[in-house]
């Protein structure tokens, strides 16, 4: 039968094994001694009071350990507070350690606030010290003479730090310089101009001060590549006067319209006039009745008007047969 001392001394030691496990694994001694060993004071209850306030210390100790190596003066809180909120700590580090380098001027809250504006802090500073390259597409331009002419250019750029937080990206630099381009080509006479000399339009656009507001500083726009595009010019001529036509045809149908609707107007009248001779002609018969009647013209001179009636009816069919026979004979 077991002693109860040896029962109570095996509970002892399994209960120091598991505060003892229980303590390793809620304290993280290695990461303590590597600080000690790397020369950076961290104690054991700021450790335990980042677990508390569930904080992974290896997230702010490895890089304060790099910090302090690399002559920084920045602390525990400072990299704490920024993990809370969200921010990349051991990206901040290696921004400051790069800027530290390269003699750039960078605190630790602008590079903070860089990095929790969403922007890649590290990123920023190598541009600062390794200018970048934005190409941009073809820009067509048209000159005063109706070409139009086609630039691609080369923005060399580097990192503001100061503008950062706040200044617009490369895609408003890209339109800026787009926008120069234009202006430039369009307030030229001749597209030959332009052509001969394409670095006017780098001297001009970099003129204008374009990376006014944004996050960057332009160092040089280059002109890489220009072509000739569509005779813009010619084109708007020949649609304009298409439109012309289109606009002249369609008021010489309104007239050609309005005349064939007058020429039918006038038939009617003509006919309508005709159908007036007719009923006169015809009141005419009635008239010589009623006159022989009353008695106001006699018999012969009936007969005498008639035999003139004859006559004229002779007459006019012996002048048509005459005219006839003259167009036969020509």
């Amino acid at each position: 039968m077991i002693a109860p001392e040896a029962i109570f001394t095996l509970l002892l030691v399994g209960l120091s094994i598991i505060i003892i496990a229980v303590f390793f694994t809620f304290v993280p001694v290695m990461l303590w001694i590597s600080a000690l060993a790397a020369g950076v004071k961290v104690s054991i209850l700021t450790l335990i009071g980042m677990r508390l306030r569930r904080v992974i210390p290896s997230r702010v100790v490895n890089p304060l350990i790099k910090a302090v190596k690399a002559g920084l003066n920045v602390n525990t809180n400072q990299l704490e507070s920024h993990y809370l909120a969200g921010g990349n700590v051991d990206r901040v580090v290696n921004a400051l350690i790069a800027a530290h380098r390269a003699n750039i001027e960078l605190s630790f809250e602008r590079a903070a606030a860089i990095d929790l504006a969403g922007r890649d802090v590290l990123e920023a500073v190598q541009m600062s010290v390794n200018p970048k390259v934005i190409e941009t597409p073809f820009i067509a331009g048209v000159a005063m003479d109706g070409i139009e002419v086609k630039a691609k250019a080369r923005i060399t750029v580097r990192a503001n730090i100061e503008r950062l937080v706040g200044g617009a990206g490369e895609d408003t630099v890209i339109a800026r310089v787009g926008e120069g381009i234009v202006s430039t080509i369009g307030s030229q006479i001749d597209h030959k101009k332009v052509l001969e000399n394409p670095d006017m339009i780098s001297r001009t656009v970099l003129a204008k001060g374009l990376d006014a507001g944004t996050a960057f500083e332009i160092l040089s726009i280059d002109i890489a590549d220009i072509d000739i595009g569509k005779n813009i010019g010619a084109g708007l001529q020949t649609d304009q006067a298409e439109a012309d036509k289109k606009i002249a045809q369609a008021k010489a149908e309104e007239r050609r319209a309005m005349a064939v609707a007058q020429e039918q107007e006038m038939i009617a009248r003509v006919q309508e006039m005709r159908a007036k001779v007719v009923e006169a002609e015809a009141e005419v018969p009635l008239a010589m009745a009623q006159a022989l009647k009353s008695g106001n013209i006699g018999v012969m001179d009936y007969m005498n008007l008639k035999n003139i009636e004859a006559d004229t009816d002779m007459r006019g069919s012996i002048g048509k047969i005459t005219d006839d026979t003259d167009d036969k004979q020509k």
